[in-house]
């Protein structure tokens, strides 16, 4: 049964991946199909992240009392009413509006899946985290190929959603989590009052930039990439970002979290080193094999630190951080690119180093100590 929780968790973040991966090939079909201006557009991504993440606490918090079902099989139905309601609008603000109602989905599901790996496998949990969020990563590499040659957004998105809202109600309908005495962890509120979740919290924000700004940004970053390499790049950057999530989660399991942390900041600094200097090839393979894994390495972390018990919520609640990223590596990028490319590139460049400090910061004494919760 544990297994099946893992396909059940793979498939959900598939279909999950599609609100931020595929985002690049999506982005220019909607700037033209709507006919507005590429900030006007990128406001949705923001939007996506602040919906994802801001409801994801609150869906932790029923998801920990009741079980994922029931909640799970509503978030289901609005996620997959964000591609089918888009699909039809000819309006900007109603495509605001639909996108975000997705992205409420989304972020439940997004943690649900997340959630029945942190709590069913202790033993083997950065693996198993990172084994359900390769299909964070899978789900738009594979998409990104057909949605690269669509001339409109209107009908990808319209199958997209006509499938989720079939598929992910039937997995969920037997998705559960253990007994409550079988975990250990105090309740969220409790965690929230240690300084620790904070300086992570903030650690997560930059951390995140590199591969928020990929995310966002790449469909204007590479336009001027021919046609074929833009499509090859823009497919294997969710591709690497997926692949990474179990091996580098099989690692951290021995090596530790912390240090498998560290270790990802430096080469996403690396990438975003390449990114400044415009080498948009290694810049992906960098940061979308490394900072993919960035957040599933974090709620597999704060489920070492904080428990698995009441792991929904506290993931749910410290995945906020990414409306954060996703407004600063978003919106803002995109104001700083218009004023001056570099200024823009080398936001993203501190905000990664500065990640690393309070990455140390937030373990002091503990940063290379072996998970032991």
């Amino acid at each position: 049964m544990k297994r099946g929780y893992l396909i059940t968790g793979i498939i959900i973040m598939s279909f999950n991946s599609l609100y931020q991966y595929s985002w690049n090939t999506f982005e220019p079909l909607l700037k033209s199909g709507l006919n507005v201006t590429l900030v006007e557009i990128q406001i949705a991504f923001t939007l996506f992240a602040i919906f994802s993440t801001g409801f994801q606490g609150i869906g932790g918090y029923f998801a920990d009392k009741n079980g994922p079902r029931n909640i799970g099989i509503l978030s289901a139905i609005f996620a997959s009413s964000g591609f089918i309601g888009t699909s039809f609008i000819h309006s900007l603000y109603l495509f605001y509006f639909f996108w975000s109602l997705g992205s409420i989905g989304e972020g439940i599901l997004y943690g649900l899946a997340a959630n029945l790996a942190v709590k069913w496998f202790k033993g083997k949990r950065g693996f198993a985290v990172g084994f359900v969020s390769l299909g964070f990563g899978l789900g738009a590499a594979i998409a990104n190929i057909f949605i690269a040659r669509a001339v409109s957004f209107r009908t990808p998105m319209l199958i997209i959603g006509i499938v989720e809202i079939i598929v992910l109600p039937l997995l969920l309908i037997k998705a559960k989590y253990p007994e409550s005495d079988q975990m250990a962890g105090e309740k969220t509120v409790k965690n929230l009052k240690n300084k620790t979740f904070w300086v992570l919290y903030i650690s997560f924000i930059l951390g995140a930039m590199p591969l928020i700004v990929i995310s966002a940004s790449f469909g204007y970053l590479g336009s001027t990439l021919p046609v074929f390499e833009f499509t090859v790049l823009v497919s294997l950057f969710p591709l690497l970002s997926g692949v990474s999530r179990p091996i580098l989660g099989y690692v951290s399991d021995s090596l530790g979290r912390p240090r498998m942390v560290l270790i990802i900041y430096i080469f996403t600094i690396i990438g975003a080193i390449f990114l400044l200097l415009r080498s948009y090839v290694i810049a992906i393979i960098l940061i979308g094999f490394f900072g993919g894994s960035l957040i599933s390495m974090y709620f597999s972390l704060i489920g070492d630190i904080f428990g698995p018990r009441f792991s929904t919520a506290n993931n749910g609640v410290f995945y906020t951080g990414k409306a954060i990223s996703g407004f600063l590596g978003s919106t803002v990028f995109a104001a700083l690119f218009i004023i001056s490319h570099e200024t823009s590139f080398i936001f993203v460049l501190v905000s990664a180093i500065v990640a690393v400090i309070f990455l140390l910061l937030s373990m002091a004494k503990k940063v290379f100590m072996v998970p032991n919760v």
